[in-house]
């Protein structure tokens, strides 16, 4: 009977095509926080002393920026953790990222779970090892 033996190097670099999409994915994501940002611009606030109407927009200003940061800063991690899966390098941040994804929604756990459980493979910890003192 025929034995099947994985290429941890193919299955490392189908996991760093789906790193790209959820950063992808994250980027888009973004764009909820702009029209969050819009809207403080946009909703009438007819009948509403002064300091509120400062205060309300200041609030979807707010709200709306912080999401943009954290969804981009997000962004920009995975497409390291996505570089680092193809270089071979930094295991232990692919992890922290894999794991900051599982806090993303259904498509970060997936992707965040598998991601651990190849990472942890020895033959895939041996890859990383070999690298780990490459420049």
């Amino acid at each position: 009977m025929e034995t099947y033996q994985s290429n941890p190097a193919r299955n490392l670099e189908t996991y760093r095509i789906l790193f790209i999409i959820k950063a992808v994915f994250n980027l888009a994501l973004s764009l909820f926080g702009l029209i969050y940002v819009i809207l403080g611009f946009v909703i009438p606030s007819q009948g509403m002393p002064d300091h509120f109407f400062s205060l309300f927009h200041a609030v979807f200003f707010l709200i709306g920026g912080v999401f943009i940061l954290i969804s981009i800063l997000l962004s920009v991690l995975t497409f390291l953790a996505a570089k680092y899966l193809k270089e071979h390098r930094n295991w232990s941040f692919i992890i922290v990222v894999s794991v900051v994804n599982c806090l993303t929604g259904i498509l970060g756990i997936i992707l965040g779970i598998l991601t651990i459980i190849e990472i942890q493979k020895p033959e895939v910890r041996a890859l990383f090892e070999n690298n780990k003192f490459k420049e």
